[in-house]
């Protein structure tokens, strides 16, 4: 029975899952109700197992279903992903390869992936945007940039399809004559908000009504990562920075690392790439994000 399981059927379930509703699950597939009802019934018949309890108003996941909901995720990105890049590989290079890049991506790794890109790809135009949290997202669902290199940003969006690159190495610093910086012990979180955090802010609603390691109440939100690095040198807050772009400052001492407790001295932060589904990377992009790869891994990122 499960070897007449389809790609289809676990897309229209993982809709129904995240969607709450068959009915909103239709919206979403464009498909009517009785569809999805029909399609989620198939499935359950397939397995032997019911994924949803329909007692409620709503549909709500089995444990059963929670579990399959699981792979039914991993197996629609692999499938995803493995087209894409059919796609991307049977097209001819692209005409101008346009990327949104987080801004907390090392410039260095990105500086030599784009003089690498400009002698391997002299005729195919490189356009870069750099952007802030849901920014990097937006442009690539708006068709504005056909790659995006982002953070760890949880986005649930169908269209993007997304592949892990590297970790930054994230820091929480303030500057020498700060009080949290003459601490020499582990701040608790209870005297970190007592002072002002600086924290990077998202333009986008992407990320609306949700908050990224923020820990103050007191805090002053800054839409650039530069204003936020100026900030922080001038002692008017404390925050989180890419390593890379604070390591002379430390090196000086015009900056001092903090550390709150039971958190890491430094925290890793996940970048991926991520495109349409519908516009995958052509041989330019591909070679692109592979040489923001070895640059990072040569620069030990």
């Amino acid at each position: 029975m499960l070897d007449g399981m389809s790609f289809d059927q676990l897309l229209v379930f993982i809709a129904a899952a995240e969607e709450g509703s068959f009915s909103a699950a239709g919206r979403r597939l464009s498909r009517a109700q009785s569809v999805i009802s029909q399609s989620i019934a198939n499935l359950e018949a397939q397995t032997g197992l019911v994924l949803f309890d329909r007692s409620g108003r709503y549909p709500v996941l089995t444990e059963a279903g929670r579990l399959l909901l699981a792979d039914s995720r991993v197996v629609t990105h692999s499938v995803n992903t493995l087209k894409a890049r059919a796609q991307g590989m049977a097209a001819g290079v692209e005409p101008e390869l346009s990327v949104a890049i987080d801004v907390m991506f090392p410039m260095p790794v990105l500086t030599q992936a784009a003089a690498a890109y400009g002698a391997q790809y002299p005729r195919t135009p490189l356009r870069l945007y750099v952007e802030a949290l849901g920014g990097v997202a937006k442009a690539v669902l708006d068709g504005q940039c056909r790659l995006g290199v982002m953070g760890s940003l949880p986005l649930r969006v169908p269209e993007l399809v997304s592949e892990r690159l590297l970790a930054i190495k994230i820091i929480l610093v303030a500057a020498p004559t700060h009080p949290l910086a003459q601490i020499p012990r582990p701040i608790s979180e209870c005297e970190a908000a007592q002072h002002v955090q600086l924290v990077l802010t998202d333009r986008t609603e992407l990320s609306a009504g949700r908050e990224f390691a923020v820990f103050s109440p007191r805090n002053w939100r800054l839409a650039d990562l530069g204003a936020k690095h100026a900030f922080l040198l001038a002692g008017l807050g404390w925050g989180g920075m890419p390593y890379d772009m604070v390591a002379r400052d430390l090196a000086e001492g015009t900056l001092k690392p903090i550390q709150l407790q039971d958190m890491p001295s430094d925290e890793l932060m996940p970048m991926f790439l991520i495109f349409r589904s519908d516009t995958p990377p052509g041989p330019a992009g591909r070679w692109f994000i592979e040489q923001l790869k070895l640059f990072a891994g040569s620069a030990g990122v």
